[in-house]
Formats: C-alpha cells, structure tokens, sequence
C-alpha cells in the first residue's frame, strides 16, 4: 500500500501490512509517462536514493532503493513535489528471489494548483548571520542565556518570529548542537502534543527544516512541512542555523487554535536523519506568548518550583523516612527486649511516626503535581500511572494498621503478611519513579542511581550501627 498526499512536501509510506520485504523500489510519475518526476528525501538509513536516467538525461534523487536486505514492513520517505500534472507512485517489492511484486501503484494524486518548491540554500557565517539588536523592536526573540546574540556568541540559543505583513512569520533560529535544533509551541509546560519545527541534519549530514507533531517521551512524528518558502540553513563549527517564512497556522494540534503558546528550545544530538533524546531539559518560556508580538523573552531550563517540591517530598518520604521506618520494622524488633515507650514498644513508637510522615509528604507532593499539570499529564508514560499505583498502597497501609488485630489473635499472619507484601511492593515501585521523570537522559540517570545506591548504603549502614551501639548500651 502507498498513502501519500499532494503538497509542496509529501511524505509517503510504503507499508506491507506486516508482510516482510528486502528489497524495494520506487519513484513517482506522471500517467503514461517513463519519467521520474520530484525528488526524494530520506529518513531513516533502510533506504537510499538513486539517480535515474531517462533519454540520456539524469533525474538525481529521483528514485529510491533499499540499503541494505534486512527484512521491513513499512518505509517512510519525503518527496518534494514538481510543478507538473497529476502524479502516482510506483513501486517494486522484493520478498526473496522467486517472489516479488512489480507495478504497485499508489491512487493518483490530484494537484490543486500550482507547486512551489521551496528553496533550500546552504550559506557560511560570513553570508548568513542573525543578531539579537532588533529584538524587542522589530521582532519577537527568545533567548538563552538572557542577552545574548547569536552574532557574537556561538553558544547563545536563539529563535527569533518576525511578522510579515500577513504574509506569514519569518523564523530565524541558532544554537550549538550535535545533531538538531528544535522549537515547540505547547499549551503547557510539559512535553506533549506539541506543533515543532526542527532544524537538523538528514542521512547525509545536510542541514533540513522539517515538522513535526511531539507526543511527549517518544520521538515526535513528521508531519507536512506545508506553507514554508525561502530555506536557508548552515552549519558553522557546530552552530546549527536555520531561516524560513512560514504561512501555517501555529496551534497545537487535535486543539482549539489560538495565538499564545508555551515555549519549548530543544537540542541534542541525531542518528541516521532521526533525531534522539535532547541532553538536557528544554529551555522552555515561563508564560504563554504570541510569536507574532514584537517583544523579547528569555526561557528556563529548570523545573517549575511546584514539581521541584514534589521531587523533594518524594525523595524525603521514600529514601529517608519511608526507609528508615521500614529497617526499624524489619530488624530493630529484637532490640531492646520488652522496653516500652507509653505503653508500646520501642520500635513501634519510632515506625509509627516515620511511617505517618511518609503517607503525609506522599500525599502532598501527590496534590502538588496534578496542581502544576492542571489535570493528568498524558506525555509523562508510565510515571503518572505508577505514581498513582505508590500512593494508593500507600493510603492502605495506614488503614490496614489502624484496624489490626492484637499480637495474639488467631489472624494476625493475615495482618502480618499483607502489610509485608504492601511494603515490599512499595519500595522498589517508590525507588524506580524517583529515578523514571522526564527528560533524564541515560547518562544522568546512571550517575544518578550510582548516587542513589550509594545513599541508600550509606543510610542502611547509618541506621544499623546506630541502634547496634543502642543494643549495646
């Protein structure tokens, strides 16, 4: 099956239904005619592009083959649209040697009116240079560090929206990178359902301007790149630049459109034309602003303060409190004999109040995340769902306590077992979300977690030799 569409940018999908293939080929062409017609963008390295020759005359990039033979089911590709008539795509597929399918066509594609291909132009710092000095005057800009001009400083990340009498916006954006460039318009200060324009390399390591649709932690999907003209990009010492017109509606998708938006100002590094994790977190615009209003703003890349707060009471109650109270339990029982503090014993009076802190700070750092959000956060995957799934136990567990049996009643192992295995399910689910949030890359993560067992080891050998010299005494 082919699906593509008609615009000054198609994206076309050859997908086989789950049936395998090795090898493909494929062009677009106008009806009863042997001419390859447009030129291919790659995606991804499953493919390659080929130049074909018809009568003499070479029609570079006018085709595409695979790379290599391992086995596919879908390829995506890009396919810039010519100013000619209608146009269907052809393709060959290749399963093994005696099985293959040719002449696969794709519906015709109907023009309705006349293609402007944009222009894509390669420039060198000297020929294409943006600066800060009119921000604030003739153009809206957002800056990081705060001041700073991509004229004279490499390491400024920049984008700037100039109005163009109704005409459009004039995008202008710069920053240091590996791979790509990336600016995000959101209705919130999380990662998700987000309209972004990209800037960064394909297959071949060439500066392209593409977009695309964000649904949070996954790599976002490439969407038309529509109503965009006069590309220049380059690429200085690693200082990836892009400037482009663009006449499409800036919203979020699946969303009422509007002109005020969260900002998002992401970078890292790409792979095979595909672009990876960014390294750090975005700097991302402390209020909602109109791309299309002169003024000039800077953004963060730090946590708004409420889910730094939810970060800390989680930290406090599961890696502090919520351990401590848990050795106690579990090894200090023997302590101390038959010493009792008002009436209970001494271990209890210590689990009691560790472990009613713990639920407490749960509970809040719980209300301080969804009041942040304003609701679910559909892009944050599995951490919402387990969150919730930790604050649940951990409401039992103080419920189950109160309306325990006493030590010597027949079904007190039910009440015994039940908060164990509560306990024990906690733990490890309480451990994983602290170190599961978005946006921590795979580095950060391990020399977060070498730090977090550390701790832990340190608190364990802490608690058991201070109630060890207790025992003692």
């Amino acid at each position: 099956m082919i699906n593509a569409e008609f615009c000054l940018f198609a994206q076309v999908t050859l997908d086989t239904n789950s049936v395998p293939f090795r090898g493909v080929l494929l062009e677009a062409r106008t009806q009863s005619s042997t001419i390859p017609r447009g030129t291919f963008r790659t995606t991804n390295s499953l493919v390659q592009l080929l130049t074909c020759n018809v009568g003499g005359t070479s029609y570079p990039e006018s085709a595409v083959s695979h790379s290599s033979e391992t086995e596919k089911t879908q390829i995506v590709v890009n396919w810039i649209a010519p100013d000619v008539g209608n146009i269907e795509f052809r393709a060959t597929f290749v399963q093994t040697r005696p099985m293959f399918w040719t002449g696969v066509t794709s519906p015709i594609i109907q023009r309705s009116g006349p293609t402007v291909v944009p222009q894509i132009t390669t420039s060198s710092r000297s020929q294409f240079q943006f600066s800060s000095d009119a921000c604030g005057s003739t153009k809206f800009c957002f800056i990081n560090p705060a001041q700073c001009n991509p004229a004279t400083d490499g390491n400024c990340f920049f984008m700037s929206s100039t109005p163009l009498n109704n005409q459009g916006l004039l995008f202008e954006m710069s920053g240091m990178a590996s791979g790509y460039i990336a600016i995000g318009f959101s209705d919130d200060q999380t990662m998700g359902n987000d309209d972004v324009y990209i800037c960064g390399m394909d297959v071949s390591r060439r500066i392209q301007v593409s977009r695309a649709y964000s649904t949070g932690r996954s790599r976002p999907v490439s969407r038309m790149l529509g109503q965009v003209s006069n590309i220049t990009v380059a690429n200085n010492n690693g200082v990836i630049q892009c400037s482009f017109v663009t006449r499409n509606n800036i919203s979020t998708a699946q969303r009422a459109a509007n002109n005020m938006h969260y900002l998002f100002f992401a970078f890292g590094p790409s792979s095979d034309g595909l672009i990876n994790i960014h390294q750090r977190t975005p700097f991302i615009s402390s209020e909602k602003v109109n791309v299309g209003a002169v003024q000039s703003i800077s953004g963060s890349s730090g946590r708004p303060i409420l889910i730094k707060a939810h970060g800390a009471l989680m930290l406090i109650a599961w890696m502090t409190t919520g351990t401590i109270g848990m050795l106690i339990a579990q090894y200090f029982k023997c302590i101390g004999g038959e010493r009792k503090i008002l009436g209970k014993a001494w271990w209890f009076q210590l689990h009691f109040p560790l472990m009613t802190l713990t639920v407490a700070l749960t509970i809040i750092g719980f209300v301080l995340v969804f009041v942040q959000v304003k609701g679910w956060s559909y892009s944050a995957g599995s951490h919402p769902v387990l969150g919730c799934v930790v604050m649940g136990l951990a409401l039992i567990q103080p419920f189950v306590a109160i309306f325990r049996p006493s030590p010597d009643h027949k079904r007190r192992w039910i009440f015994k077992y039940f908060h164990a295995i509560v306990a024990y399910a906690i733990r490890p689910l309480a451990g994983t979300l602290l170190f599961n949030m978005q946006n921590i890359n795979s580095h950060t993560s391990r020399t977060e977690m070498r730090i977090f067992k550390c701790y832990l080891h340190t608190l364990r050998f802490s608690v058991l030799s201070f109630f060890a010299c207790f025992h003692h005494m």
